[in-house]
């Protein structure tokens, strides 16, 4: 078993998750710009069999590298992930997992995250992920204001 951080810049999102077919990588690309046309992504497919090739896609060649390096050290069959930049997994989730091929998210998160791995001599396998820290108190009253604002603030709330 391995623990495998991905790496992503700070303030940025992801979307890591588990797929079947190599037509995913312009579905999925799709799905994000139909949600926002200005979505600035990269995305990155480890494909199973055949070429057995990392597959990529985005907007953005920066963060289409950062993707395909994840993926790459990863070495997880059927595994993606998306990097995005100035948005949050929230807008595309919804779009995302409605894909016919999209067999399961494990996180979306801008959290520092760890990749839990298995090998066996047909590949690596996720296990599951590690997605931030553990909490430290018990929200109080602050907390929930503090909440509350955020939430207005970023625009998701009234």
């Amino acid at each position: 078993m391995e623990i495998i951080p991905l790496k992503f810049p700070d303030g940025d999102n992801i979307i890591f998750g588990q797929t079947h077919f190599i037509k995913s990588v312009e579905d999925i690309h799709e799905a994000m710009v139909n949600c926002n046309a200005n979505a600035k992504f990269g995305l990155a497919f480890s494909e199973a069999s055949g070429a057995k090739l990392v597959r990529t896609s985005g907007t953005d060649d920066e963060l289409i590298d950062i993707a395909a390096e994840n993926i790459f050290k990863l070495g997880c069959g059927h595994s993606f992930l998306i990097i995005i930049r100035d948005s949050f997994p929230i807008n595309y989730l919804p779009r995302i997992k409605d894909l016919p091929e999209v067999l399961n998210i494990y996180c979306a998160t801008a959290n520092p995250v760890q990749v839990i791995v298995a090998r066996t001599e047909l590949g690596g396998a996720v296990l599951g992920v590690v997605d931030g820290e553990p909490p430290v108190a018990i929200e109080d009253d602050a907390g929930k204001k503090w909440r509350y604002e955020f939430l207005r603030k970023i625009g998701y709330k009234f």
